[in-house]
Order: structure tokens, then sequence, then C-alpha cells
């Protein structure tokens, strides 16, 4: 297959329109990160106490929301479920985004070290180290421990950082920032929630818009790029990921921790419509633009629904 070049790509479009040129798309993002750029550190007040009453998650997104098991708990126990599935939520969270940071210097590893893309997936790289201490630093406020995705899936994720290819780095990357994205739009307005969350849901709201806008812009562009067998392991890839994804979401550990038989927590999860709705639509922007590019095409759909990401 004859390589694509970039004047190439300025000539082509998806279903979307035309390809934006990458050193724009950069050069907009930077301007961006340079006017909307957070210090957790300094912005947050991490001597504050948690305000009694409040919750660390909006319920409606805390798993066992509206099952038979939640309307058995005492208020006192759904509130500290909230403090246990927010610090599963922000395990994952620094799990995922040390696996994005490298995967982003592969992708730029022999790339112009002066272009304005380079330039922006360093600038990510920071916002996602700033990300990643602010999650650890919210854990140890909350009083809840961390909770580590499985051993098999931790270590399969050390064969995806070396092994995926670019449309796949970028397909997982928007993966594990969109669904998170949506629920944390949700929070940060939230005046049930404790404030701190919704100070560092916020910051993060803010920065990952960018994260989202560079890794849909080279998506498109490498489904559009990318050699045939190349598109359909995307596809394949991402419908795996997704699969893995929803199994990490919440460590089921966070049951037992407050006092519940975490088998009957799991089953209820499984078997319940509210949870399964709320998954597909922190999903739904995302597979929409999956559907649009390409992604979703064949197999990838199928997986994707296997995943119970997808309706």
């Amino acid at each position: 297959m004859t390589p694509v070049t970039e004047r190439d790509v300025q000539l082509l479009r998806d279903a979307l329109g035309p390809l934006r040129d990458r050193e724009q798309v950069a050069e907009r993002l930077l301007a961006s990160s340079a006017r909307h750029s957070f210090d957790p550190d300094r912005e947050l007040d991490w001597e504050s106490a948690a305000e009694d009453g409040k919750w660390f998650w909006p319920p409606e997104l805390v798993s066992l929301y509206d099952t038979p098991l939640w309307r058995t708990m005492s208020e006192e126990q759904r509130l500290d479920l909230s403090r246990h599935e927010a610090a599963s939520l922000a395990s994952l969270g620094i799990w995922f985004e040390i696996i994005l940071m490298q995967l982003l210097v592969r992708h730029i590893y022999d790339r112009p070290v002066t272009s304005n893309h380079v330039r922006y997936a360093l600038t990510e790289i920071a916002d996602e180290c700033r990300h990643s201490m602010m999650f650890g630093r919210f854990i140890q406020w909350s009083g809840a421990p961390d909770y580590p995705v499985p051993r098999i899936h931790h270590n399969l994720a050390r064969i995806l950082k070396s092994t995926s290819s670019t449309p796949g780095s970028f397909a997982a990357t928007l993966l594990g920032e969109e669904i998170l994205d949506w629920m944390q739009r949700l929070t940060f307005p939230d005046e049930r929630v404790q404030p701190l969350v919704r100070g560092m849901t916020r910051i993060h709201v803010v920065e990952e818009a960018r994260h989202v806008r560079y890794a849909r812009e080279e998506l498109r562009r490498q489904m559009v790029t990318a050699p045939r067998w190349e598109r359909q392991l995307t596809r394949v890839g991402s419908g795996n990921a997704a699969r893995i994804f929803s199994l990490c979401f919440i460590n089921p550990q966070v049951y037992e921790n407050v006092g519940l038989d975490r088998r009957e927590a799991v089953a209820q999860v499984k078997a319940s419509g509210h949870r399964a709705e709320i998954m597909q639509s922190g999903a739904k922007r995302l597979t929409d633009f999956f559907d649009d590019i390409g992604v979703l095409n064949g197999v990838g759909r199928r997986l994707w629904k296997n995943s119970g990401l997808l309706a």
C-alpha cells in the first residue's frame, strides 16, 4: 500500500467531513491549555474534612442504585458505598492514565519533535501526570483504600502498551475518557456531592475536553489512512477493550467493604436496568462517534454489544 502523505490527508474526508490539519488542531489545543490548566495541589482544599451527609458520587451513578439491595441499605451505608466507589473509579483512572501516557509517548516517538502535534501530546502527558496525582491524593483524603484492577487485566495491559497500533491506542483512549467524562459532567455541578469531589471533577472535565478532541481528530485520521488490516484490528481491539473496561469499572471489593454480600451485590448490578441505562448513556456519545467513523462495523459492533456499553 502506498504511504499516505500529509497533503493527501488534507484532501480526504470521512463521514464527519474534511479531515483537519494536525498542526492547526494542536495549535488551538495548546492555546486552550495555556488559558485553562490547573494545579490540583493549589486549586483544591486538601485540608478540608468531608462534609456529613454529602455524597462522594451522585447516588444515581452508584452501581447499586435502584436495586432491591439498595432499598434495604441505610442512608449511611449508601453514602459509604459512594465513597468506596469514588475511590475505585479514581484507582481505575490512575491505571488508565498511566497506560495512556505510555501510548502517547509511543505515538510521538518517531514524529518531529518541534511540531505542535508533539508539543501538545507532551502537554497532555503533563495534564495526565497531575490528574493521576490528584486521584491518588483523593483516595487518601477519602479514607477509602485503593482498588487495583484484577491482576490478569493489569498484566494484559502490558501487552497493550507494547503492541497497540496507533488507531487502537486512540480508540482505547477515548473509551477510558468519554464515559467517565459524561459521569463527571453530572457530578461537578451537583450540590449533593462533596465540594472537593466537585472541584476535582471540574478540573478533570475542563482538561479532558482537550484530550478528547486530540484523540478524536487523530482517530478519524487513522481510520481514513490506516491499512485495512489495521482498521479491522482496531474494531476488534476496541470491542475487547470495552468488555475489559466494563468488568473493571467498579471493583467488587467495594461491596464487602461496606458490609454487603459481594456475590449478591454483583448479581444485582448485572441485573439492574438502571445501571445498564447509565453505562449505555455514558458511552452513547462515544459509540455514535465510533459508528460514524467505522469503528463499530462488523465484529466491532457485536463485541461492543457484548460489553453492555452499546444497546
